[in-house]
């Protein structure tokens, strides 16, 4: 039996539903990495499921290396005004602009497919199908554009 405390310390780490904790811990028999792991596979079929939406809202993501050498304009497109403003998917839009300035990918493909700075186990894209699932709406990276001095 999965308890109360599982689901809500799973829920913390993740961010996500209870309902999808649950399930996922359900499913894993209650062992926490095993449920982190479906919920992941979960995650890309989740971004499948809402691919074909229309996108009319989004933010645009800055960032400024240390040293004024490196800068980044990224726009992350969502569904909703209301995920837009959302203080979580603008944080998601600043690590991707991060990772930009890190690692100079030269179109979205190739930055989809890129190893994430900040957690080499997951790809850019699983950082995005990870967006989709906690905010129920389709997600893309739009345009970026990567500046640099030298």
């Amino acid at each position: 039996m999965i308890t109360t405390e599982q689901i809500k310390k799973l829920r913390g780490e993740t961010g996500l539903s209870i309902a999808q904790c649950r399930f996922a811990l359900e499913e894993a028999g209650g062992d926490e990495a095993k449920a982190i792991d479906i919920l992941n596979k979960n995650a890309s079929g989740i971004a499948l499921k809402k691919g074909e939406r229309q996108l009319g809202a989004g933010t645009v993501a800055a960032y400024i290396h240390t040293g004024d050498m490196v800068g980044v304009l990224l726009e992350l497109l969502c569904e909703t005004d209301f995920v837009s403003k959302n203080p979580e998917f603008k944080s998601v839009a600043r690590e991707i602009a991060m990772h930009v300035a890190a690692m100079n990918p030269a179109n979205n493909e190739e930055l989809l497919g890129q190893s994430f700075i900040k957690d080499p186990s997951k790809t850019v894209g699983d950082l995005v199908n990870g967006t989709v699932q906690k905010f129920g709406e389709r997600t893309e990276i739009g345009r970026f554009t990567r500046f640099s001095v030298k």
